[in-house]
């Protein structure tokens, strides 16, 4: 083993290099912190985000597994119950549905089940989301369903900076917690800084101040619409861009805020729009800011479909255009 060292200064870094340096900073700081996965080892993941931490921590601590998800979840929730922190990669995001069972009806369960006095912090990393031009299995938003899931918190980061800092803190934290990353934003880069945390961990953001129309998204769909505020600013149109940053416990006092300063909200994510994270948000607002509201809340979102072959996937994905669509619609109210 090399002796591991953290990071240390300010320094700008792909998203999926900050998660690599949110573990190791984890690692370092607890013992008790293992990863688990498959090939997470010696090959670094499929899209190296453990790269080089089983050279520096042992095969030990980052532990390849066999192909079977349920079987990483379950053991995750032993190792949990013994006093370890297990952080485990699913490899797809559609790979996670073997493991239903296991995060639904136990993982989820356990801190409640024992009045909690059992503590429950395992950290499932799931890459997840399009653009990447593959199949089904492989580019698909199952966040809803653990958003649906009481005793799991859900959350996915949009910056580099946030991937660091969520990591840590999601392994910190005493409960379960999906951590989403959005694998089409892994080689965006963008600065990371060790000193001080942007923010807890289920703190909604203002990524872009804007006066006439609200719009909100988290992982990759927030890059997305900051290059919708972009193109509506050259129009004269000006909107403020919200992160969600946690799916589950969802932060609403900013995007209520921003609705009330606006009158107008568009919610934007790249899963189906039936029964979703995107339904929860406008009604939410629907229910809480309902005489602050100019315009209906409207929803741009991945069609009601299973996810399309890579050749007309962007049809199938929201993009700045069909953001621009709604923001028009809304605005004409």
């Amino acid at each position: 083993m090399s002796t591991p060292a953290p990071l240390t200064e300010r320094t700008t870094l792909p998203m999926a290099k900050a998660i690599n340096e949110g573990l190791r900073a984890a690692m370092l700081a607890d013992d008790r912190v293992l990863l688990m996965g498959e090939d997470i080892g010696p090959l670094g993941g499929v899209f190296r985000v453990t790269d080089g931490l089983q050279r520096d921590f042992g095969s030990a601590r980052v532990l390849d597994t066999p192909l079977a998800e349920a079987g990483i979840v379950g053991s995750a929730i032993g190792l949990a119950m013994r006093g370890y922190r297990p952080v485990i990669e699913i490899q797809f995001d559609g790979f996670i549905f073997p493991a239903m069972n296991q995060i639904v009806t136990q993982l989820s369960k356990i801190r409640a089940r024992h009045d909690g006095r059992i503590d429950m912090p395992v950290v499932i990393r799931v890459p997840y989301g399009g653009h990447i031009n593959s199949i089904e299995h492989h580019e698909e938003s199952p966040e809803a369903y653990f958003a649906h899931t009481p005793g799991l918190r859900v959350v996915s980061p949009s910056t580099p900076n946030d991937a660091y800092w969520m990591m840590q803190q999601a392994i910190a934290s005493p409960d379960p917690v999906l951590f989403f990353e959005p694998k089409s934003k892994y080689w965006q880069k963008g600065e990371v800084d060790p000193a001080a945390p942007s923010a807890e961990l289920h703190r909604t953001r203002i990524a872009r101040t804007g006066t006439d129309c609200t719009v909100v998204g988290f992982g990759a769909m927030t890059t997305t619409l900051l290059q919708a505020a972009e193109i509506a600013q050259a129009e004269g149109t000006s909107l403020e861009v919200v992160d969600l940053r946690t799916i589950s416990p969802i932060d609403y006092e900013p995007l209520l805020a921003s609705v009330r300063k606006t009158g107008r909200l568009v919610v934007a994510q790249e899963a189906p729009g039936n029964a979703s994270v995107g339904s929860e948000i406008a009604a939410t607002v629907a229910e809480q800011a309902f005489y602050s509201l100019q315009a209906p809340v409207l929803r741009v979102s991945g069609y009601d479909v299973p996810f399309p072959v890579a050749a007309i996937e962007s049809l199938y994905l929201p993009d700045a255009d069909r953001v621009l669509e709604a923001v028009d619609r809304t605005m004409h109210y």
